[in-house]
């Protein structure tokens, strides 16, 4: 497992500047954090995203002056290439842990490389903060060193089916039967489970229930099935190259129904709505937040990321983001990297405010699982304004984008 560390040049040259002006050598102490996210395979774009994220944060707070408690000490990034296999996943977090000494792990954005991960640093007693990774059981295990920043699986499916609810209340539009197609990981088997219980709670028909793998080159089989199922809602869980695939075969097929709800994960990504251009016109995505988001920070951080990459941040590169943000809150507490005093600082913070607080709810606060429980969704439209295609806060309703009427359902 290759292991690649950057953010380390500044650091050093920080120590010369530093040294050379006799200043303490405490201020050239760094934290060891280690990142298992995906650079490579079907996830390499969103772990990309996340890499970037965390490089602005961390580049944020070195410049600030590091971790003040620890007399400045500066955070040391180093990744690994999970290639969305566990394997990898697992062989990097052995190395970050017992060869590269990191003082806490952050990853993987693949619920399946996640999961056993955690599960190594929970051996060890190395903290893990996941900032992204919805699969419920992650922080279900009774695990004490595993923090999740997102929101789980199971909210993001009830607040898909809440805001279905809610749409068609709203337009009075009758719905009676769903069909779901997601990629057949963990992330996709899960929202698919809790899919299937609240489409039953709520009285509608599954006339679909279709996983597919994630690195089909063609999808048009899936689509013909859900042409054949006649659906009134197709629920999605995709990456971003199957999110891209289906959609524009959709396109091409002449699927109607009357709305389309996305999952985040390839909906999300950038790269989606270049690819598929006017074909996402009128997709629901459900994420955590929105580059519209009325909140103090916002517009600041997304025109830095923007000028600095190319493209605006995402649901999931926000809570990378925010992740660097509160691993400097805990360190800032724990005054070391000691795993016990670093753990307890964790599930002690409460981030509220400051640059790292541009998530679309109030707060990180971790329950007794390690779990954020302020984590909190809302759900887009993707609409053609003026010639680009631009994704429009919609739910809940009071958060929606000012002067935006939802088209729902969508243009047939």
């Amino acid at each position: 497992m290759k292991i690649v560390k950057t953010m380390l040049i500044p650091v050093v040259a920080l120590t010369m500047i530093a040294g050379s002006f006799g200043v303490a050598q405490a201020a050239t102490k760094t934290v060891k954090i280690g990142n298992i996210i995906p650079l490579s395979g079907p996830s390499a774009s969103v772990g990309i995203q996340g890499k970037n994220a965390r490089e602005m944060a961390v580049q944020e707070i070195n410049d600030a002056g590091g971790i003040k408690s620890m007399g400045g000490a500066k955070l040391e990034m180093l990744y690994a290439d999970s290639k969305s296999d566990p394997t990898a996943g697992v062989s990097a977090a052995e190395q970050m842990i017992n060869s590269d000494k990191v003082a806490l792990l952050t990853g993987c954005w693949n619920s399946a490389v996640t999961y056993p991960t955690t599960q190594v640093a929970e051996r060890y007693g190395v903290p893990f903060v996941v900032p992204v990774s919805v699969r419920d059981t992650i922080t279900e295990r009774g695990f004490k060193y595993t923090f999740r920043v997102a929101a789980k699986d199971s909210w993001w499916t009830r607040d898909q089916f809440a805001f279905l609810k809610d749409m068609a209340k709203e337009t009075g539009t009758k719905i009676k039967t769903v069909a779901f197609v997601y990629e057949n990981g963990d992330w996709g088997t899960g929202f698919a489970a809790g899919w299937k219980k609240l489409a039953k709670a709520a009285g509608y028909k599954v006339v679909l229930d279709e996983p597919y793998p994630s690195t089909a080159s063609d999808l048009t089989p899936v689509v013909l099935k859900i042409k054949r199922a006649k659906p009134d809602v197709l629920f999605l869980t995709s990456n971003a190259s199957d999110a891209i695939l289906l959609t524009n075969t959709i396109a091409n097929m002449k699927v109607h129904v009357k709305a389309i709800i996305g999952s985040g994960g390839g909906h999300a990504d950038p790269a989606f709505l270049t690819a598929v251009g006017k074909n996402a016109e009128g997709i629901f995505d459900i994420g955590e937040w929105e580059t519209d988001l009325n909140k103090p920070g916002v517009d600041e951080a997304n025109a830095k990321y923007n000028k600095l990459y190319g493209y605006n941040l995402s649901g999931e590169a926000v809570d990378a983001y925010s992740s660097m943000y509160l691993i400097k809150a805990a360190l800032e507490t724990a005054g070391s990297t000691d795993p016990v005093k670093l753990r307890q600082a964790l599930a002690d913070t409460k981030l509220c405010s400051g640059p790292g607080s541009i998530f679309a709810y109030k707060c990180i606060d971790f329950d007794k699982d390690g779990q954020n429980k302020q984590a909190a969704l809302v759900v887009v439209q993707i609409h053609n304004d003026n010639g680009t295609m631009k994704r429009f806060t919609v739910w809940p309703k009071e958060g929606r984008h000012a002067g935006y009427t939802p088209t729902f359902p969508m243009a047939q």
